[in-house]
C-alpha cells in the first residue's frame, strides 16, 4: 500500500476543505429582523409543524437510504423545522435532537406541549385571555395541547382528556404562551 507523501497529503486536506465549504448552504447575511425562507416552501426557517402519524421515523439524513434516528410514538407531537431539502424536513424536537422527516408526515396543525422544563407544578387553562380570568381546568407539564392560536402573550388551547372509563371531556381556553413549546416568543397567529 502506497503511504501518502506530505505534498499529496496537504494538496487532498486542501481538496477536502474546498469540498466541505462547496458543500455548505450559501445563504445571504441577515440582518436584524429579516427572515429566512425554506428553498422547498418558501415558508419561514425555523417554524413549527406537528408530527401527523403515531410511529413516524425520524432519520439522520433525508431520504429512506439513511437509518432511523427515533421513531415518534405519538402523533401530535410538536416540532420544530430548522431545514428543507427538496421533499424532505430537518427538524428538532422539545429535547433539541435533531433528524429528519419526510414532508407527508408532518402536520400544519399547530400544537404545543405544556411547560416542558417544570416537574411540578400546573399552568392553568383560563376560561378567557385575561390572566385573572377563572382557571377551566389544570394542565400537567409534558402535556400536548391544540392551538387555535396565539396573541403573542396567550394562546387559545384545546385537548381531550379520556378518563380510565374511557368517557371523554373537551377543554378550550387560554394557557400564557410562556408556558408552552411549540410557539415562539411574541409570535402571532
Amino acid at each position: 500500500m502506497p503511504v501518502l507523501t506530505l505534498p499529496f497529503a496537504r494538496l487532498a486536506a486542501a481538496a477536502m476543505l474546498v469540498l466541505g465549504l462547496v458543500a455548505l448552504p450559501a445563504g445571504p447575511a441577515l440582518g436584524q429582523g429579516e427572515t429566512v425562507t425554506g428553498p422547498s416552501t418558501g415558508l419561514p426557517l425555523p417554524r413549527f409543524a406537528s408530527v401527523s402519524n403515531a410511529g413516524t421515523n425520524v432519520r439522520v439524513g433525508p431520504g429512506t437510504r439513511y437509518n432511523i434516528a427515533w421513531v415518534f410514538l405519538k402523533s401530535s407531537v410538536p416540532v420544530e423545522i430548522v431545514q428543507e431539502f427538496d421533499v424532505w424536513r430537518k427538524i428538532r424536537d422539545v429535547e433539541g435532537a435533531e433528524g429528519w422527516l419526510h414532508q407527508s408526515l408532518l402536520s400544519g396543525t399547530r400544537t404545543a406541549i405544556v411547560a416542558p422544563w417544570s416537574d411540578a407544578g400546573q399552568v392553568a387553562l383560563r376560561a378567557d385571555d385575561d390572566p385573572e380570568a377563572s382557571a377551566r381546568a389544570w394542565l400537567t407539564p409534558n402535556l400536548i395541547v391544540t392551538l387555535n392560536g396565539c396573541t403573542g402573550t396567550v394562546c387559545e388551547a384545546q385537548l381531550t382528556h379520556a378518563d380510565k372509563n374511557g368517557r371523554s371531556t373537551q377543554y378550550r381556553g387560554f394557557v400564557e404562551q410562556s408556558a408552552l413549546w411549540g410557539v415562539y416568543p411574541g409570535e402571532a397567529f
